[in-house]
């Protein structure tokens, strides 16, 4: 049944300080209604802590006395409960009680304690190494302080995942970077978690004296088509030679990452052989492309029996580019098939830039008829549809070689078109160059590929810079042709 409560007596109307009349309802002169006003709670009477009596026999709990403080700043020092000396309720020393709970006594060196009375359930996990904490200190005895609470159970940061790490190398695979206990199948993806893994040419980067190389997936291919090699040999008469060699896989082709890696390795070689030998800096190049398309060609050449899962795999060999640039006493030799380019860079920036090589593409053919100018013929949809490359479906094998004599210190910069489609004339180039890359090359081709992503990213990325530093010999052009 409901119940009413009394109204407490007021002795002035809430809303207007007035004292209202007994058993007044409402307010005689605002008409406040005094009904509204809540009850006062009724009274509760505080209630005593007091400590227990201590047990017979024992003493009585010794607190430790407080930190002396002075009228300096500096706080007092903070204790934990453990660190002071003092008795428990029953008596004992608090130091001796901690030991117990970290290890009951006769208990082997390595196991922990269980936790809490009574045994073991059987069946149940083992104890842990250490027993649970709750204070995130180092059990004594143990590993310094981790940051973290020690667990009942194995963390499976260290214990699962640790474990799984260690026997996949042993078993000879690779373990996932996601989770960390998969192992990586042999087309890249984890049998774990199915991600796929990072490929090894996704960002490959290279230093080697005073040529630097950087090649990038970019941020729209799912894998890197370029390719590179840079290296240095000894000319007969001692002097030094330096190589880089930058090809760009064509995507419309089967296995173009495989053509252009074999380009690479190929004209590499094939300038490291001729070079020493005293073969013209300029012939050795022409060689090294030749060298270059077979190892291409080559690779169309499938074993039995490969035709039968794609049979029109031959119409689409694989193909790539190719551009280089050797550095041999006081030449600059550039040889290219395709739209891979050699941009000249000064050191000193007032003086005058260039572009070394010509594309293999339908712009610059119509370029050189005169049927465009360069503005148009690069607008059109057209403009990078190249007319050269390296590959058993090309019509023929036409190397470009031209040799140069710079008469200044200057920066080479050898690029695919993913460099060079956010800085296409020499001038757009020079500006993107940072200021250092005749000293750090390998930075300034880090800058470059970053300028790349920077302004899109929508191809493979690919870089080489080779230092160029020579005795000014006064004025004259940037470069003069042999």
């Amino acid at each position: 049944m409901s119940q009413s409560h009394q109204q407490p007596a007021l002795s002035k109307c809430p809303g207007c300080a007035e004292p209202p009349a007994a058993g007044d309802l409402f307010c005689g002169v605002c008409g406040f209604d005094l009904s509204a006003v809540p009850a006062r709670p009724g009274d509760r009477p505080t209630m005593a802590i007091t400590v227990p009596p201590a047990a017979s026999g024992s003493e009585a709990v010794r607190w430790p006395a407080a930190a002396e403080t002075d009228s300096s700043d500096v706080p007092a020092p903070v204790h934990r409960p453990s660190d002071l000396p003092g008795t428990d309720s029953g008596g004992r020393p608090l130091a001796e009680q901690e030991q117990e709970q970290v290890q009951e006594p006769g208990a082997a060196a390595g196991q922990g304690a269980a936790v809490g009375p009574g045994p073991e359930p059987v069946g149940g996990p083992e104890p842990s190494a250490v027993p649970v904490r709750h204070d995130d200190r180092a059990v004594p005895g143990g590993a310094e302080h981790s940051g973290d609470f020690a667990l009942a159970a194995p963390d499976p940061r260290t214990a699962e995942h640790a474990a799984a790490a260690a026997a996949a190398p042993a078993a000879g695979g690779k373990v996932c970077v996601a989770c960390r206990s998969g192992r990586v199948d042999p087309d890249g993806y984890c049998e774990n978690c199915g991600h796929a893994q990072p490929r090894e040419r996704d960002h490959m980067e290279q230093e080697l004296g005073s040529v630097a190389a950087v090649s990038d997936r970019g941020l729209r291919h799912h894998r890197n088509e370029d390719s590179f090699a840079v290296s240095s040999t000894a000319l007969p008469d001692g002097s030094p030679a330096v190589v880089a060699i930058v090809c760009d896989g064509v995507s419309s082709a089967s296995r173009p990452d495989e053509a252009s890696a074999a380009a690479a390795n190929a004209a590499n070689e094939s300038l490291l052989e001729s070079l020493p030998r005293g073969t013209h800096p300029q012939q050795a190049m022409h060689e090294a492309i030749v060298a270059a398309s077979e190892a291409v060609n080559a690779l169309a050449q499938e074993p039995a029996g490969a035709m039968e899962h794609d049979a029109h795999r031959h119409q689409n060999a694989p193909a790539c580019t190719l551009v280089g640039a050797v550095m041999a006493g006081e030449l600059l030799i550039v040889g290219w098939v395709g739209d891979s380019r050699v941009y000249w860079v000064p050191e000193d920036r007032s003086r005058p830039t260039a572009r070394l090589t010509e594309d293999d593409s339908w712009a610059a053919q119509m370029v050189a008829a005169g049927l465009m100018n360069e503005a148009e013929a690069y607008a059109d949809e057209r403009a990078h549809a190249i007319t050269g490359w390296l590959g058993a479906d090309a019509y023929e094998l036409e190397p470009h070689t031209a040799a140069f004599k710079p008469d200044r210190p200057g920066l080479v910069v050898v690029c695919t078109d993913g460099l060079w489609n956010y800085a296409e004339s020499a001038e757009e180039m020079a500006a993107a160059v940072p200021a250092d890359a005749q000293e750090h090359p390998l930075r300034g081709a880090q800058v470059l590929v970053g300028h790349a992503l920077d302004g899109g990213g929508h191809d493979n990325v690919t870089v080489a810079l080779l230092p160029f530093a020579v005795r000014p010999q006064g004025a004259g052009s940037a470069c003069e042709t042999v």
